[in-house]
């Protein structure tokens, strides 16, 4: 089912991973914002527009990426938390996110958005 362009932010910092990420969201007809591989950048473009929905890798190079889980909870924008560690190693005021643990299916993916971005609409 296309999206209509409605748009995903990728947070992810590994460049590979944020290309898979990128070629699935288009290929499904989404938009695509970033890829932002630091909080910094995902929240310089979270301050410019309004996603309609979030890849967040929970881990960037290291840093957390918490803080936009939770710029993205106070803002009602749906989020999808990419991990490894699994939905054990969510941060508090986020064990109700949808999780997908990586490595994962790029059709999962996208299917666990259509079913966000329908829901928000």
């Amino acid at each position: 089912m296309a999206m209509d362009g409605r748009k995903v932010l990728v947070v992810e910092d590994e460049a590979l991973v944020a290309m898979l990420v990128e070629d699935a969201l288009l290929d499904a007809g989404f938009g695509v914002m970033g890829p932002a591989a630091t909080v910094d950048e995902a929240m310089s473009l979270l301050a410019r527009e309004r996603p309609d929905a979030v890849v967040l890798d929970l881990n960037l190079a290291g840093e957390t990426s918490t803080p936009v889980a939770d710029v993205l909870a106070q803002r009602g924008i749906p989020y999808v938390i990419a991990t490894g560690y699994g939905a054990s190693g969510l941060p508090a005021g986020h064990q109700d996110a949808m999780v997908l643990a990586k490595p994962y299916d790029p059709a999962e993916l996208t299917s666990m958005l259509g079913r966000i971005c329908r829901q928000a609409a």
